[in-house]
C-alpha cells in the first residue's frame, strides 16, 4: 500500500513537471520572452529538487513514523560534502544565468549597457544618461522620450516638424504609440520627483529620476492596448498616473505619425495666421 501511495505521488509529480515545463505560449515582447525563458530555465532545476525532496521527506515519514526508539542521526561527512558542493553547483547556475540575462540591453537597460558608438540620442531635454541606438541601426529604431511629471505622462518623438527655422517634435500624452517588431528606445526622465514606467505585459520596468535619462529598449510583438503604470509612490495622484502603450502595425504607425505632423503644420499656420492679422 505505502509503494502505491508513493509510486503515485512520485507519478503525479512528475506530470506537474511536465505541465510545467510544456512551451509557453507566444510572449508579447522580446523583454518578457527573455524573463521567461530564464524562468523555464529555473524551473528545470527547480522541480527535480523539490520532487526530490518531496519524495525523500514523505518515504521517511511513512517509514519510521511508528519507530518506537529514534535514533539521532550520525555523521555522514560523504553526504555533507556531496549537498554542499552540489548546493554550490546550483546557485552558480541561477547566478550565471541571471547575470547574462542582465547583460542583455532589453533587460538590463541600454544606459546601464551604454555603447560608446552610439548615435546621438533624440531627446528634448538636455540630461545625462540617454543613450542612442548603434551606428548604423538608428534608421531601424524608434526613438521615445518618455518624461513623468505629477501626474501625468508626456511621450516625445524624434521625428520632427520644420516650419522656417522652428523644428517642433511630435508630442503626446497618455498613449504611446509604437510600431510592433522594431526596436524602440525609450528615453526615460521626470521634471520633478521620482517615478517609474511599468508596463507588466511587456515585462518593462525603469525608474524616472529628474534631469537624468534612464534607457531602455524593446521589440513589441503583439499588436494592442497596454496599460503603464506609475510604479514608484510620488504623491497624492500615484493611483491615478496611468498612460497607455498603442503596439501598432508599421503601416499603422507611419500613417499615425504622419496624421500627427500635418496636424502640427496646420496648428503652427494658424497661429501665424493669427498674428499676421492687424
Amino acid at each position: 500500500m505505502i509503494r502505491k501511495r508513493t509510486g503515485a505521488l512520485v507519478a503525479g509529480l512528475v506530470a506537474l513537471l511536465a505541465l510545467a515545463v510544456e512551451p509557453a505560449a507566444a510572449q508579447a515582447s522580446l523583454n518578457e520572452d527573455l524573463i521567461q525563458g530564464l524562468n523555464s530555465k529555473l524551473l528545470y532545476v527547480a522541480i527535480p529538487i523539490t520532487i526530490l525532496v518531496e519524495v525523500i521527506l514523505i518515504y521517511t515519514v511513512v517509514r519510521f513514523k511508528d519507530n518506537d526508539d529514534p535514533q539521532p542521526t550520525k555523521e555522514n561527512r560523504r553526504l555533507e560534502i556531496t549537498w554542499t558542493v552540489a548546493t554550490a553547483i546550483i546557485l552558480l547556475f541561477v547566478g550565471f544565468a541571471a547575470y547574462q540575462l542582465l547583460g542583455v540591453t532589453a533587460i538590463g537597460g541600454v544606459t546601464a549597457a551604454s555603447n560608446p558608438n552610439a548615435v546621438q540620442p533624440a531627446t528634448t531635454h538636455d540630461f545625462p544618461g540617454a543613450v542612442g541606438p548603434p551606428q548604423g541601426q538608428d534608421d531601424e529604431v524608434v526613438e521615445v522620450e518618455v518624461v513623468a511629471q505629477k501626474y501625468f505622462w508626456t511621450f516625445n518623438y524624434p521625428e520632427a516638424t520644420v516650419n522656417g527655422n522652428e523644428s517642433r517634435y511630435v508630442s503626446t500624452q497618455g498613449t504611446m504609440v509604437i510600431p510592433k517588431n522594431t526596436t524602440v528606445y525609450m528615453h526615460v526622465t521626470s521634471t520633478d520627483w521620482l517615478h517609474a514606467v511599468h508596463v507588466p505585459k511587456l515585462a518593462l520596468k525603469q525608474d524616472a529620476f529628474p534631469e537624468k535619462y534612464n534607457t531602455i529598449s524593446t521589440v513589441a510583438y503583439e499588436e494592442g492596448t497596454y496599460q503603464l503604470y506609475c510604479a514608484e509612490y510620488c504623491g497624492v495622484g500615484h493611483s491615478a498616473m496611468l498612460g497607455k502603450i498603442e503596439v501598432v502595425s508599421q503601416q499603422e504607425y507611419q500613417d499615425w505619425l504622419d496624421e500627427q505632423k500635418s496636424g502640427m503644420t496646420e496648428s503652427s499656420g494658424n497661429e501665424s495666421a493669427a498674428l499676421a492679422q492687424p
